[in-house]
């Protein structure tokens, strides 16, 4: 049987699962996903517990609050005023709590997304925490192949 290692190439079904037991994310109910140990496509964390693994394995692992996602940083926590929302976005949009806003990186190659936490007259702050940052979760895994 073939162990996974970094760099290793994985098809698996996995189930993450939030602090209150429900799911984040699975594939169990739909295709298997496929991904190379070390892309970046899970968390570090999660890969450590990956590793030695064979083809065939079942596993469930608990991670502690912050050990998959990190800790809560308040400095993600920022106040964005309306004016600047509306020039890098729709100059119409109205938000509400809980909303997710994706913003371009300074170098606009990607995205990121921050929630609404606070509205102000004009400003609203937005938390760009991982939604699971600070949090235990649950990691469930099948791996099905592993090259």
């Amino acid at each position: 049987m073939t162990a996974v290692q970094p760099g290793s190439f994985l098809t698996l079904h996995y189930r993450l699962a939030g602090p209150d037991g429900g799911d984040v994310v699975s594939t169990f109910n739909d295709q298997p996903a496929t991904l190379t140990v070390g892309s970046g496509q899970l968390a570090p964390a999660i890969e450590r517990h990956l590793i030695g693994l064979e083809e065939g394995a079942e596993a469930t692992f608990a991670l502690a609050p912050g050990e998959a996602f990190g800790e809560r940083n308040p400095e993600m926590m920022q106040r964005v005023s309306r004016a600047l929302l509306a020039q890098h976005g729709d100059p119409e949009a109205e938000y509400t709590l809980g909303d997710v806003v994706e913003f371009p990186t300074p170098d606009g190659t990607g995205r990121f997304a921050g929630v609404v936490r606070e509205l102000g007259d004009d400003w609203l702050l937005f938390d760009f925490n991982h939604p699971l940052a600070g949090q235990a979760v649950t990691f469930q895994v099948r791996l099905i192949g592993v090259l």
